[in-house]
């Protein structure tokens, strides 16, 4: 429907009325045979006025209209004023977006105050549980049996699920420190290894890396926790074979398994919070959340990340270090 067509729609009464006024002029002037004229040159006359007052009223409409569409495209919070109202119910209706607009500020003052306080307190949680895991690491490192291995294992998954956590309240949180540098790749995986070389020999998987020496621009602390956590992945699904870790040209980053794989059922779903899948149900350990921090740091990163299995063969995840969205906005600027 058009401007004009919607115009008319909305002053249809006003128009019937009017119609029906000069019916009723012309009818009596006819049954009291007036002179015909008398009504028509005034009733022209005022289809004229009336004809510049709709011109007028439409394009202030029209503009109005504009301007509405414009602010329709802003958040809440954006929208500080409004056009100026051209009657009492519109002035009650601004009124009443008024009220709202400030009820939806307060809500988000007080969810953001309470995330805020969520996260700190998380923050120091995870701080202070970092003393007493040090501490039970230490006192491990001293002895050399079956179980102390076994325990030293589970510590290092303790150790994991408390980065997770951190890492979950710090994703959306004002603090997410990116830091965009230069790296070379290389050194990020091997402190990724490094800190998993324990699982590698306690697992007895084969690790396939040969230096990639390739120099890309990203946050480090947050790359290598994607990196942590597919390692995390590949270790914890796959019981006999080897993890390959190579660079497929230009610049995509490869992690690939031997392991059980991952149903096709199930791919279309593995970046969704808390979705676990058949190996998660399998594995009464899964979170469901490893994949989606994947994702979703990523996205912050402006990197790609694609998963691709097999069941019983095995699981292949590509990072996509090429960057083209940031590199775009890097050169506009």
């Amino acid at each position: 429907m058009t401007i004009f067509q919607a115009y008319i729609k909305y002053h249809s009464k006003m128009i019937f009325a009017l119609i029906l006024f000069c019916s009723v002029f012309s009818l009596s002037f006819f049954l009291y045979r007036l002179p015909i004229e008398a009504v028509i040159y005034p009733v022209l006359i005022c289809a004229a006025f009336g004809l510049i007052f709709v011109i007028v009223d439409l394009l202030q409409t029209k503009r109005k209209l504009k301007q509405l569409s414009e602010i329709k495209k802003l958040n809440a919070s954006m929208i500080t004023s409004l056009p100026p109202a051209s009657s009492i119910a519109e002035e009650n209706y601004q009124d009443i977006i008024k009220t709202l607009q400030d009820e939806i500020t307060a809500l988000g003052t007080s969810s953001s105050a309470r995330y805020q306080e969520l996260t700190e307190y998380y923050t120091v949680w995870v701080h202070q549980i970092k003393t007493p895991i040090t501490s039970m690491r230490l006192t491990l490192q001293n002895e050399d049996t079956p179980i102390s291995r076994k325990l030293s294992s589970d510590l290092f998954q303790i150790e994991q699920y408390v980065e997770m956590v951190l890492a979950f309240m710090r994703l959306d949180s004002d603090s997410s420190d990116y830091v965009f540098k230069e790296y070379n790749i290389d050194s990020i995986i091997k402190q990724a290894v490094t800190k998993y070389a324990s699982e590698f020999i306690d697992r007895k998987v084969r690790l396939d890396y040969e230096p990639i020496n390739k120099i890309v621009i990203t946050d480090e602390k947050w790359l290598s926790f994607v990196i942590e956590q597919l390692l995390s992945n590949a270790l914890k699904y796959t019981r006999t074979g080897s993890i390959k870790i190579y660079l497929r040209e230009p610049m995509t980053l490869c992690i690939e398994d031997t392991g059980i794989g991952i149903a096709p059922e199930d791919l279309p779903r593995i970046f969704e919070k808390g979705y676990t899948g058949y190996n998660g149900r399998k594995d009464k350990k899964a979170s469901g959340l490893g994949l989606y921090l994947c994702k979703r740091i990523c996205n912050n990163l402006e990197i790609g990340i694609s998963v691709t299995s097999e069941l019983d063969k095995g699981t292949t995840v590509c990072i996509d270090l090429e960057q083209y969205d940031l590199k775009q906005h890097l050169t506009k600027m």
